[in-house]
């Protein structure tokens, strides 16, 4: 199977694509700028939504208003990250694959962190019937917070490993 990987990761970063992102003095800091503005838009949406949940900011709208309002960008934030990401990935494949970092970040925490988001997002609604979230919504929304931040850890960590 891991054989089967790194073919499919040096296929990756050889086609043409990934050669003119990587060989470009001006489409890769494009490529990470789209990236860096995906992640923005994706987790400030998210922290906003976890931060109205603990109370913190936002008492004029419930969790589940300030939820529906940001969906539609929280999720478009999310694709452009993912695009921006694949992009990235795409320029040093073999080597990413190899790196604990970036398995750790892609392997557990962003599965954990994004199975945790779409879990607030569906109990939002039911949080907001209460007039002061829940402690289960409170632990909800600072587990997002912790889970996001440590993706982000394990990425700029990437470069160390």
């Amino acid at each position: 199977m891991y054989r089967l990987l790194v073919a499919f990761t040096d296929w990756l970063q050889n086609t043409p694509m990934a050669l003119a992102v990587g060989g470009s003095d001006w489409a890769y800091p494009f490529v990470q700028l789209t990236h860096f503005t995906g992640l923005s838009l994706w987790l400030g949406t998210s922290v906003a939504v976890d931060l109205r949940l603990l109370g913190v900011i936002g008492r004029r709208q419930t969790p589940s208003q300030l939820s529906d309002a940001l969906f539609v960008w929280n999720w478009i934030g999310f694709g452009i990250a993912v695009v921006g990401g694949f992009l990235l990935f795409s320029i040093a494949a073999t080597s990413f694959v190899g790196n604990a970092g970036f398995r750790v970040k892609l392997g557990i925490l962003l599965p954990l962190a994004l199975a945790s988001h779409i879990v607030v997002q569906r109990k939002t609604r039911a949080w907001s019937r209460a007039p002061e979230p829940p402690v289960a919504a409170k632990l909800a929304g600072l587990m997002e917070l912790l889970l996001w931040l440590s993706v982000a850890t394990a990425a700029v960590s990437i470069p160390y490993f």
